[in-house]
């Protein structure tokens, strides 16, 4: 009786119930099922997202191209439009030759004044906690905020012939608007917010300890900038000049409203432009206008080939 008990038993548990190894060998093909349903929709979310990112990067392409490089296409095809010979004609020329000039000097001296100042303007600003700090740091951004003619115009309420400042100069003998200094403080207001902006967030990551320490070793506070400090935010200081510069090099609303656009004066390169244009000079235009670009592609390009260098050297 036992035998035959045992024997009905296991009749009814292999009828009725699955031991574990059969339960697990009959799950085994739904598992591999799902599995391979969920590789292959990961598979395809990948392939969606790969797509989704080509397209942006072909709409970012293009939106630059036709932004950027199709303006400048435009503009080195009509400064070559009657040939090489015409473009030398018309950058060697009095007019042009004067007008560059005079845009060099005063974005080199914009350039070295704001870059002065600026570092000192950046420094108060991350190091120092005082009354007015927010004021002064929303006054940085002005010269973004104010359009540039504007800017002019203030500066002939000031330095006019009845402005408020008309009687200091007459009595110090010295002209601003329509004159040279009128350019330069035109061109300082519109270029000062860039080195400011490029060098107070890399000022701000700059530790204090090795600063510390070398004062502690006896360097004063102008070593320690130089040895310490300037190091740490060359880069920034280098983008934010090269950003004023090249801010300089095309400025044209304000100094259009102080300098006058008097030939071999006060026109700047850009008024040089301006005026072509205006005299059907579509060829000079053109070429003034590749040349003022150059400029200022140059001097980027150049910094960053220097910053490479340097990263591969601090690799080494």
């Amino acid at each position: 009786m036992p035998r035959v008990e045992s024997l009905i038993r296991r009749g009814s548990t292999g009828d009725g119930e699955l031991t574990q190894g059969e339960t697990s060998a009959r799950s085994l093909p739904s598992l591999s099922l799902g599995g391979e349903k969920a590789s292959g929709s990961k598979a395809r979310g990948s392939a969606k997202a790969r797509l989704f990112e080509w397209l942006l990067i072909a709409v970012v392409v293009l939106y630059a191209a036709g932004l950027l490089l199709a303006p400048l296409l435009a503009i080195f095809w009509g400064a070559i439009a009657e040939g090489f010979g015409a473009v030398a004609r018309e950058l060697t020329s009095a007019d042009a030759v004067s007008s560059l000039k005079l845009t060099l000097i005063m974005a080199v001296s914009a350039t070295a004044i704001n870059t002065v100042f600026g570092l000192c303007i950046a420094w108060v600003l991350v190091r120092d906690r005082f009354w007015g700090r927010r004021i002064l740091n929303g006054l940085v951004d002005m010269p973004f905020a104010v359009s540039p003619v504007i800017a002019g115009f203030m500066l002939i309420l000031l330095f006019g012939r009845t402005g408020w400042l008309a009687p200091l100069t007459e009595a110090l003998g010295i002209k601003i608007v329509f004159a040279l200094p009128g350019i330069l403080l035109a061109t300082i207001f519109i270029s000062l917010p860039f080195v400011i902006r490029e060098v107070a967030p890399v000022l701000g990551q700059v530790s204090l300890d090795q600063e510390d320490a070398a004062l502690t070793i006896g360097a004063n506070r102008l070593q320690t900038f130089w040895h310490v400090t300037l190091p740490a935010i060359r880069w920034g200081l280098l983008y934010g000049v090269s950003l004023t510069f090249a801010r300089a090099v095309g400025e044209i609303g304000a100094v259009l409203v102080v300098s006058g656009g008097v030939s071999h004066l006060t026109e700047t390169s850009t008024l040089f432009i301006f005026r072509s244009l205006d005299d059907r000079n579509y060829v000079g235009a053109n070429a003034m206008a590749v040349v003022l670009a150059g400029i200022s592609f140059v001097i980027l390009m150049v910094i960053e080939f220097l910053k490479k260098r340097t990263e591969q050297t601090r690799t080494l």
